[in-house]
């Protein structure tokens, strides 16, 4: 992922500001952990496009701000675009002359072609900011789902500024908030318009029969489409369901593809979890039924926790579900970067699509479970497609999710939500009809009992313990008396538990501004749930948590009912402050193959 910083319409056009964007951009804590791989910036009277770089298509001559034929529109984009060279074509044919080989260099030329109705036809994960100088105009958008992260402020000046994340617009913007994904921004009009609108956006309940093979070719292509790199890769295996699938379709069509050809046809995998957590028993049986070379990273409750503070900082949230979960992968991210390694993909989406999540065993009728995955898809930015792009971006690694393609999200959203409903009595749990998609008697995608184990979050996946030391530790921080004013000092999204209380501290120091706070989202949850489906079992509002183990009587390894979360559990600061340090575990060293 790169970094991009746009300062529009601003009263200063002094070198002094020019300046100042060079250092917002620039500077490691604010932007440039995103793109080390090259700094650009491009001035037009009062307008001014950052970019810091992570190059992973066309290193050698990709580098932004991009232009058109005659410099006359300008672009700065994080992101991928997947149907670069099927664009590239048709504009060529139409006289368009291109300077670079990067995928994004396509979107000035179909601006030129399209205006702003072009974003549509951009098949990949991105956020941009356009500059027309011919009339000092400019359009911003963001992805369909908001896979890339993006924030927009508006200065006392009445500059307009757009940026990856918060630390780009905090010290200058009077007020900033998020960007919404799906949406374009254009100074014509000075606000929004929606520029994604696919059919299960209205909640509507589809009825297309559900086929097996539509939705397995779907997500294939959709995995195979995110093999375009010019850098090494590998895939993030925690031994889930979805994890796997992507391993495991990866692995299968690897080998006829331009990545193999540049950097061999064996797959390099990556895991996290603590000493002998779930998760890492099931990676490495996954790994070597693929025949993966699979790197193990190991952490400690200590090294999560030593390390809180720099993942609040750099995923910019509070919210206690994305920073529990943000914190392996964030450690594990540094590591798979001292490797070698430039980009990753990952499974994140298919819970909210499928209705994974352990609390729809729940749903009470096709219509809820239905509308349920519609508002977790709309929410996925603000939290697992957060962690997912600022876990990894904070090394300087790219993670790409092909469970949020566009087409393959159409296909799986316009099957019968009947389908997708969890039965037991049947034998069909959570995620059955990927899983039954995938399930191949002939050619085996993934040994049985991984196609249908049990629904892990990557947070309780990891170690269970992980979560139950944070909640030791915030024991340890936050009192009864300071729980007792929360209300007072925190009234808006006013933390409910002591963990909570702690992440909400650190936030608000690297945070103080209002409008930081007002990006958080908040409301009670269940297992990762949206409050609205709370009200599907009387005996939730007793034991909220995110933690799936709160699903009690789903979870196999359920909190005890009545007792809540074990965050009651005390561990002794020694027992804390003793334990070994991070270290990790590959199968061999990483060789790239020239």
């Amino acid at each position: 992922m790169c970094g991009i910083l746009a300062v529009l319409g601003c009263s200063d056009d002094s070198q002094a500001k020019r300046v100042r964007v060079l250092e917002l951009s620039r500077r490691h804590v604010l932007l440039k952990h995103r793109g080390p791989d090259w700094s650009g910036l491009y001035q037009h009277g009062d307008n001014y496009l950052a970019h810091q770089r992570l190059a992973i298509i066309d290193p050698a001559s990709g580098d932004q701000p991009l232009f058109n034929e005659d410099e006359t529109v300008v672009v700065t984009v994080n992101g991928e675009i997947y149907n670069h060279e099927e664009l590239r074509k048709s504009l060529t044919l139409t006289g368009h002359k291109f300077r670079t080989g990067s995928d994004c260099d396509v979107i000035a030329h179909l601006y030129e072609e399209h205006g702003e109705d072009f974003v549509d036809m951009l098949d990949g994960m991105f956020s941009f900011v356009l500059l027309d100088t011919r009339n000092n105009t400019y359009i911003a958008a963001r992805d369909a789902i908001g896979i890339t992260s993006l924030y927009i402020g508006w200065g006392l000046d009445g500059s307009v500024w757009i940026s990856s994340e918060l630390k780009g617009l905090n010290d200058d913007c009077e007020h900033f908030e998020v960007f919404p994904p799906g949406h374009l921004y254009s100074s014509k009009t000075g606000g929004f318009k929606r520029w994604y609108n696919p059919q299960w956006f209205s909640e509507a309940i589809p009825s297309t029969p559900y086929d097996p093979l539509v939705l397995r070719r779907a997500f294939e292509n959709a995995v195979i489409k995110r093999l375009m790199t010019d850098v090494p890769f590998g895939v993030l295996l925690s031994g889930g369901l979805d994890s796997s699938l992507v391993a495991s379709i990866t692995a299968r069509y690897l080998a006829g593809t331009k990545a193999a050809k540049q950097w061999g046809a064996q797959l390099h995998s990556f895991c996290v979890g603590l000493e002998g957590s779930p998760d890492l028993k099931a990676a490495r049986e996954v790994a070597d039924y693929l025949g993966t070379v699979h790197h193990e990273f190991h952490f400690t409750v200590q090294d999560g926790i030593d390390a809180i503070e720099d993942v609040i900082y750099h995923i910019e949230t509070y919210d206690v579900t994305t920073i529990r979960a943000s914190t392996p992968m964030f450690l594990m991210s540094r590591k798979i970067k001292s490797l070698g390694v430039k980009m990753v993909i990952s499974g994140e989406g298919s819970d909210e699509i499928f209705g994974g999540y352990l609390y729809f065993h729940k749903a009470p009728n096709k219509e809820e479970f239905h509308e349920e995955t519609c508002r977790k898809i709309k929410a996925l930015h603000q939290y697992d497609c957060l962690r997912a792009n600022k876990s990894t971006s904070a090394w300087g690694l790219e993670a790409r999710v092909p469970f949020l393609d566009k087409e393959f999200i159409n296909v799986a959203m316009s099957i019968d939500p009947e389908a997708k409903m969890i039965n037991m009595d049947e034998k069909r749990i959570e995620k059955w009809i990927l899983r039954r998609a995938f399930d191949d008697e002939e050619h085996p995608y993934l040994p049985k009992h991984i196609l249908y184990r049990q629904k892990e979050q990557f947070s309780d996946g990891v170690g269970y313990s992980w979560i139950d030391g944070l909640k030791a530790h915030a024991e340890l921080h936050v009192t009864d008396r300071m729980m007792l004013q929360a209300g007072n000092i925190f009234p808006h999204n006013t933390p409910v538990t002591k963990e909570a209380y702690y992440y909400r501290m650190i936030f608000e120091r690297f945070f103080p501004q209002n409008s930081a706070k007002l990006t958080v989202p908040g409301g009670a949850s269940i297992a990762c749930s949206t409050a609205k489906a709370i009200e599907w079992d009387a005996s939730w509002s007793n034991n909220l948590d995110p933690s799936g183990r709160a699903a009690l009587g789903v979870h196999n390894a359920a909190y005890k009912k009545n007792t809540g979360p074990v965050g009651s559990v005390k561990l002794a600061p020694n027992i804390i402050d003793n334990v070994p340090r991070m270290m990790d575990i590959s199968a061999s060293e990483l060789v790239i193959q020239g």
